[in-house]
């Protein structure tokens, strides 16, 4: 694979016209439109009835077998008495369950909030409660979930849906109202009449999508029919999919990137999904091979995951051809096509709730997109001061824009444009959280951006990096330290599984010094002299980590994004912490056991 510094730079002309076709296809789409989530599924039956639409293990169904099941589930849900505008919450892990409770749901109109299935006790309460669901769609799997939640809403109806893979106890059985799955199976197949969502448009709300939670309790996105429709069309062209592509979806249906980005398009090209509980990195290539995947998404760790596992024979005979998601650094990125080879990845940056994104289309290693030409997006990057939190604002007390190459807010210009979905944010169930993420008279008086607290740089090129996130980015002595830089620079030391970098506090020192929390391959040996004299030759001596503590595994949300709040809030305080923890040690040139003795030579004392 070439790297980007060999890479011929494609014209700002070529990237643009690609770009203008998925601006075309946002443009189209109009919130008072009355097509919506389930039209699209009816046309997708109607359009590719027996061509294979989602396997899950040895089972397959066509998209004519699939509407029928979610139409099953409508039927079910609506005799039960949910209306169009009634929200519904799913706790159900990936399996088609999911797909048939959430499209037949949608079928009626109802409004469904999709749970985190790791979510039990006061987060899960929490999500109850912002999404006003007054029942859940449960799947046996996560029954245990509500059971070590205390006690449950009055109000609220756990509806069964039985999971033949994993059984939960009778008691905690008992807290559910009925079996939704057996109602199912005794349903109708055929379509619902439209009039069961009358007055239902695009731009209505069709799902509550919760951020991933790396701080704080998760926000409930406010995800519109609209919004998801167009998701599909514009990933459909400029990915370029056909009905030929087999989407690998191991990513939580709960989280946007899959029930978004690989269903809708999916649904959209006439392609097939394969669906998998959980990731696996042992399963991963063999999945790949038995059903000849060629999309797959990514997102966090997982590349990572997958080049720490011992290598294989013919590990380039395969059928995966293209890739797309977040977090792949240009380290990861070329180790991975030099040993799994070459593919198109498609890395991008958004969220869920944004009004904005970038889409890298060339195969830039590193690159998350590219902006040829500004006035063609809503995208602006902001000056940011790292060492005092704030943004930068000129004399009249407007903000300013980051310089080429320098690290800036990305921020997205607000269009309500009427009866245009796309450029709007659609913000969160919560008004004050919504209002929270708006800028207001950034650059004219009565403007307003979505904030995204990343941190974005912009090259000569036009090549959007990713730099990190505002509050990871940390200060010590004097210089800023970018945690996903460092993560980078070190995470393919020999038998290095994970790594997560923040900044922590140091009595008596200013700023935030770096402390990295390693999980290693089994059975490994770790090398404290080798790994310091890695971070020594490839980062600036105050980048270099001053702390490091060796955990058994990952803080990761259920979407594979590493958390840091736990980390960052123990510090290296050795009564909160039992892993071995340890501290640099430069005149030995490596890293020892950390001691109130090893901690005053590390910082001068």
């Amino acid at each position: 694979m070439r790297t980007s510094e060999t890479m011929a730079i494609v014209p700002r002309e070529v990237t643009q016209a690609k770009l203008d076709r998925r601006a075309a296809i946002a443009a189209s789409y109009r919130a008072s439109s009355p097509f919506t989530t389930a039209d699209r599924v009816e046309a997708s039956a109607r359009e590719f009835g027996q061509r294979p639409c989602v396997r899950y293990g040895e089972q397959t169904w066509t998209y004519a077998e699939f509407n029928a099941a979610v139409n099953q589930a409508a039927h079910a849900a609506k005799d039960l008495g949910v209306r169009c505008g009634d929200v519904v919450a799913l706790a159900l892990e990936n399996r088609p369950a999911f797909f048939f409770a959430w499209l037949g749901l949608s079928k009626i109109g109802a409004v469904v909030a999709f749970l985190n299935t790791h979510l039990s006790g006061k987060p899960l309460l929490h999500a109850l409660e912002v999404t006003a669901a007054r029942t859940v769609i449960v799947g046996e799997e996560c029954l245990p979930n509500f059971s070590a939640s205390g006690e449950l809403p009055p109000q609220l109806a756990l509806w069964l849906w039985p999971d033949p893979e994993r059984s939960a106890d009778a008691q905690a059985r008992d807290l559910c109202n009925l079996d939704f799955a057996a109602l199912v199976a005794q349903s109708a197949t055929d379509n619902p009449p439209a009039d069961w969502r009358a007055g239902l448009n695009a731009g209505a709300t069709a799902q509550y999508i919760f951020t991933s939670g790396t701080t704080g309790l998760p926000k409930a996105a406010i995800i519109s029919h609209g919004r998801w429709l167009m998701a599909g069309d514009s990933m459909k062209t400029v990915w370029e999919i056909t009905p030929d592509e087999v989407f690998y979806c191991f990513l939580p249906l709960y989280h946007g990137a899959a029930s978004m980005s690989a269903t809708a398009t999916a649904f959209t090209a006439g392609a097939s999904l394969v669906l998998r509980r959980k990731f696996s990195r042992r399963e991963f290539w063999p999945d790949v091979r038995r059903y000849g995947i060629t999309m797959c998404q990514y997102v966090g760790e997982i590349c990572r995951f997958l080049l720490s596992a011992a290598p294989a024979a013919h590990e380039r005979d395969h059928s995966l051809r293209k890739m797309t998601g977040t977090g792949l650094s240009p380290e990861i990125w070329t180790q991975w096509t030099q040993r799994f080879g070459e593919m198109q990845i498609y890395e991008g940056w958004g969220s869920t709730e944004s009004n904005t994104s970038t889409l890298n289309l060339e195969n830039r290693v590193g690159a998350c997109g590219r902006v040829p030409f500004w006035e063609k997006t809503n995208l602006r990057l902001l000056k940011y001061d790292q060492e005092n939190g704030c943004h930068v604002r000129d004399a009249q007390g407007f903000l300013q824009l980051a310089a080429q190459d320098e690290a800036g807010e990305a921020i997205g210009q607000i269009h309500n444009y009427p009866d245009i979905i796309g450029g709007r944010f659609e913000g969160y169930t919560s008004a004050e959280a919504s209002e929270k993420k708006i800028l207001r008279d950034v650059f004219s008086k009565g403007d307003a951006w979505w904030s995204s607290g990343d941190l974005l740089r912009c090259d000569g090129d036009g090549y959007i990096w990713f730099v990190d996130r505002i509050g990871d980015t940390f200060r010590w002595k004097s210089e800023n330290v970018s945690t996903t830089e460092v993560q980078d620079a070190l995470g393919d030391f020999p038998g290095l599984d994970a790594i997560n970098v923040y900044g922590v506090r140091v009595p008596g020192c200013e700023g935030r010094a770096g402390m990295a929390a390693l999980v290693l391959n089994e059975g490994a040996h770790f090398d404290l002299q080798a790994f310091w004299g890695l971070a020594m030759a490839r980062l600036p001596n105050y980048a270099v980590p001053l702390f490091l503590r060796l955990t058994p595994t990952a803080d990761m949300t259920g979407n594979y994004k590493l958390r840091k709040v736990d980390l960052q809030r123990e510090g290296f305080d050795a009564t909160l912490v039992k892993d071995p923890l340890f501290v640099r040690d430069d005149g030995a040139q490596t890293y020892v056991a950390l001691s109130p003795a090893a901690l005053a030579k590390a910082i001068g004392v």
